[in-house]
């Protein structure tokens, strides 16, 4: 993706927001008629592709042909590359036509805020309903005074290993490293064995920051107060996670990861290159849907070799971040009020339940609701995604997430700050840079 300037992003947000009222969708519903509204009405709505990819099959097939039934609304849907919705968002802001539903991810949403429709009324009915939100949806989605984006889900992420290879060095599901000094220590006797640790080190827009940002929090370092204005990047808590960070991939980590993407570690764990990543439950997931092709060195199934594991703590504790995503209805959209009904509808438990459960557990859903499916008693693997997300904070903490958190994420300032130290960069002048890049957009 192309750098991106301060300015550039700052250009894109002035179209204004209109809200639309969304009432009546009961009744609709009720009477099997669509609202007259809605009859011919095609939304045009691009989102990410799918890491599970019957989830898509099944939000084109049967969802959105019941979306025709229920509401008489048809469907443009677009699967992208994740990489490329911020391109894709600003273009449309700036000329002022495009998709109607855009699906944001990480709080990218609060780059656009001004130029998205209020959706407040339905985030508020869908949370009030189903138990609340967790805080990462609510963070990434309200600005503080009204909701620009509709939550999606939340992707829970845990580190993913290969059972039979921790074993051998004294560990597994029951006995995991609970410190990052422990972790190293593993990881090198891994190393040895030619069995590495994987963890991405490039512009990565899930894998890098849902590591990086944790593992600088668990150290006590923060990108600003909570008041979201005071830059405290540059503490000792921050030198010292990146003079580890340092040791740690040296000692421990496959150096292919300076070129991974969201995908990269996939692959290397799928082929056998690397023992751990964090990563969402996509691994498993292909592993255990295809377990013909993916298997351990003794032809046994790959799928029966992996555990999931949190995070380790650091001295400030454990810490942990999942990828949030979230609908923004553009405020540029002339059809404003179908898609606001169409994001109602489809959140309603009925209808969400049935693309939910195709996730197998790689999405937990945007509020506690889903905590209770059935779904997490058909696969003990599964379960650590469970409640994963409960623990989790996002990108700006401990000030809030909003645009200049984005946009500090959108330029990957905190990866690149453990990037150029691992590559040579003093960890004090690597901590220095990333320090004033952060004054430069929050101040």
């Amino acid at each position: 993706m192309q750098p991106t300037t301060r300015r550039r992003f700052l250009q894109v947000s002035g179209a204004g927001a209109l809200s639309a009222a969304s009432g009546g969708l009961t009744g609709i519903l009720a009477s099997g008629r669509a609202p007259a509204f809605a009859q011919g009405t095609t939304l045009h709505w691009v989102r990410g592709s799918d890491y599970v990819p019957v989830s898509d099959q099944m939000l084109r097939g049967k969802i959105l042909e019941q979306c025709q039934k229920d509401l008489g609304i048809k469907f443009n849907l677009e699967t992208v590359d994740g990489l490329t919705i911020q391109a894709r968002t600003t273009a449309a802001i700036q000329s002022g036509s495009g998709p109607d539903i855009i699906c944001q991810i990480n709080n990218w949403a609060q780059l656009y805020g001004d130029s998205a429709a209020d959706v407040s009324d339905i985030a508020e009915e869908i949370g009030k309903a189903q138990g609340g939100y967790y805080e990462t949806s609510k963070a990434i989605a309200f600005d503080g005074k009204k909701w620009i984006a509709v939550p999606n889900t939340i992707v829970g992420l845990q580190i993913v290993n290969r059972s039979s290879w921790w074993n051998e060095i004294g560990y597994g599901p029951e006995k995991y490293p609970e410190t990052w000094e422990e972790w190293r220590e593993a990881g090198k006797k891994l190393k040895a064995k030619g069995h590495p640790l994987g963890q991405t080190l490039a512009h990565a827009f899930g894998d890098a920051n849902a590591f990086w940002y944790p593992y600088l929090w668990s150290w006590g370092g923060k990108e600003v107060e909570a008041d979201g204005k005071t830059v405290v990047l540059n503490s000792p808590g921050t030198i010292e996670s990146v003079k580890f960070a340092v040791g740690l991939w040296k000692d421990a980590c496959d150096d292919g990861g300076f070129a991974w993407d969201d995908s990269g570690n996939n692959r290397a764990f799928l082929s056998g290159t690397i023992s751990a990543t964090n990563n969402g439950a996509s691994i498993y997931l292909e592993a255990k849907k295809k377990p013909d092709t993916y298997k351990t060195e003794d032809g046994k199934p790959l799928k029966d070799d992996i555990f999931h594991a949190p995070l380790p703590k650091g001295p400030a504790g454990p810490f942990s971040w999942h990828v949030p995503f979230a609908d923004m209805v553009m405020g540029y959209s002339k059809n404003q009020k179908a898609a606001k009904d169409f994001l109602r509808w489809f959140h309603s438990e009925k209808i969400y339940e049935q693309w939910w459960v195709t996730q197998q557990g790689f999405s937990v859903g945007p509020t506690k609701v889903w905590e209770n499916n059935k779904l997490w008693q058909e696969d003990p693997i599964m379960l650590p995604f469970r409640t994963a997300a409960e623990s989790g904070h996002f990108a700006g903490y401990a000030g809030p997430a909003n645009r200049k958190a984005a946009e500090v994420i959108s330029k990957y300032i905190i990866s690149d700050m453990y990037a150029k130290a691992v590559q040579g960069t003093p960890p004090e002048e690597a901590v220095k840079w990333a320090h004033g890049e952060l004054v430069k957009i929050y101040t």
